[in-house]
C-alpha cells in the first residue's frame, strides 16, 4: 500500500487502532491476529508491522487512546471553574463511569485491559500519573481558595487516588459492580471530609 498527502503515516496508525479495537472488541485480544487485523484493512501483515512493530504495540496502543479519552474528560474538569469540591466529585465521578461503561459488561474489552494491567504496561502507568494530576489540580486550587486542608498537594492526590482504586480500576470495578457499600458517593463524601471539606460539603447539600 502506497502513502499519499491524504494517508499521512499517523492516518495509517490510526486507522489500524480502531480496526484493532473493533476486532478485540468482537473476537476479544487473544484471538484477534495481526493477519485479522490486516485483512479488515485490506493489506498486509507485513505492511500492519511497518507501523507497529508487534501486536503487542498495538494492543498498547489500542489502550492508550482508550485511556486517554478518560484522560482527557478529567484534564477537562479540572481546568473548568466552580467550587473545588464540586469539581473533584464530577472529576471522580467521570472517571468511574467512563471506566464502568468501558469495561464492565463488555467481557472482550475488559480481558484486553486485565492483560495490560497484568503486564504493568507504562501506559497504565502514565494513565495513573495523569488522572493523579488532574487530581491535583483541583486538590491545589481548593487548597489556595482555602475549601481544603492540603498543604501537600501531591500526597493529598495521591492519597485520592489510592482512595479511589474500587472505583477506578477496571477489574476491582468489575468485581465490586454488585457490592452495595460503600458507594461511590459516599466513598467521595470521605475524601471531600479528609480533605477537610466537611463544612462546605454539608453546605453544598
Amino acid at each position: 500500500m502506497t502513502l499519499t498527502s491524504d494517508n499521512t503515516e499517523a492516518d495509517m496508525r490510526h486507522r489500524i487502532l480502531v480496526v484493532a479495537e473493533r476486532l478485540f472488541r468482537q473476537i476479544g485480544y487473544q484471538k484477534t491476529t495481526v493477519a485479522d487485523i490486516a485483512k479488515v484493512l485490506q493489506m498486509s501483515p507485513a505492511n500492519v508491522y511497518r507501523f507497529f512493530d508487534s501486536k503487542k504495540a498495538i494492543h498498547k496502543g489500542v489502550a492508550r487512546h482508550l485511556m486517554g479519552e478518560v484522560e482527557q474528560a478529567a484534564d477537562s474538569i479540572a481546568a473548568a471553574r466552580g467550587p473545588a469540591a464540586e469539581r473533584l466529585r464530577d472529576l471522580l465521578t467521570t472517571v468511574h463511569r467512563m471506566n464502568t461503561e468501558r469495561y464492565v459488561g463488555d467481557e472482550k474489552l475488559h480481558e484486553m485491559v486485565a492483560i495490560a494491567m497484568q503486564e504493568n504496561w507504562d501506559v497504565c502507568i502514565n494513565h495513573m500519573e495523569c488522572i493523579t494530576a488532574a487530581i491535583g489540580e483541583v486538590v491545589a486550587q481548593g487548597a489556595a481558595s482555602g475549601e481544603f486542608d492540603a498543604p501537600d498537594v501531591p500526597l493529598a492526590a495521591g492519597c485520592v487516588c489510592t482512595a479511589m482504586l474500587r472505583f477506578f480500576h477496571p477489574q476491582m470495578i468489575a468485581q465490586a459492580f454488585e457490592k452495595e457499600e460503600p458507594s461511590l458517593d459516599q466513598l467521595i463524601d470521605f475524601v471531600l471530609a479528609g480533605l477537610g471539606a466537611r463544612k462546605r460539603v454539608a453546605a453544598i447539600e
